[in-house]
């Protein structure tokens, strides 16, 4: 093995490294429920779009707004992602995953609703690190019984 193909693979590992350190630190965030403009710059590109049950939004703006509304509906959370399959090209990765989310409502009732469903994300290299440019949650399952969601959190339809 040659020294530019050691440096080629060095840099793979680096990169999936870098982009799994992001994704769970993203996760994170969520349970944390800092929901702000450096939140906002941390993770996600200026020109994001987010597909989510609570609706599909476009622009770094709107994502950070969708997602603090979201999650206000819930007191506490724990949002575990698992085995990501991370493909790297260049400047660019996709992330395909599991996530299991464990919300305990806000509505004062202490009750627990779980979803799980499919991810899958699109990073971008920046100047900062790998932001999230497009990200989408399909949920195949939930147990509980879910928020009373705002109507301008309703639900996007399943194909």
């Amino acid at each position: 093995m040659d020294i530019e193909e050691m440096q080629r693979q060095l840099q793979a590992l680096t990169d999936r490294a870098e982009i799994s350190d992001q994704m769970d630190r993203y996760l994170r965030s969520l349970d944390d429920g800092v929901f702000d403009e450096e939140w906002a710059r941390a993770f996600h590109t200026e020109d994001v779009t987010a597909e989510m049950p609570i609706g599909t939004v476009h622009g770094r703006d709107a994502l950070t707004a969708r997602v603090r509304r979201g999650m206000a509906l819930f007191d506490r959370t724990v949002h575990l992602g698992t085995n990501p399959v991370i493909e790297v090209d260049g400047a660019r990765a996709t992330v395909h995953g599991a996530l299991l989310s464990t919300h305990v409502l806000a509505d004062g009732s202490g009750s627990v609703f779980v979803s799980a469903g499919r991810t899958d994300t699109e990073l971008v290299r920046t100047a900062d690190g790998w932001r999230i440019s497009a990200a989408a949650l399909r949920v195949v399952w939930t147990q509980g019984p879910p928020p009373q969601l705002p109507a301008d959190l309703a639900p996007v339809p399943t194909p």
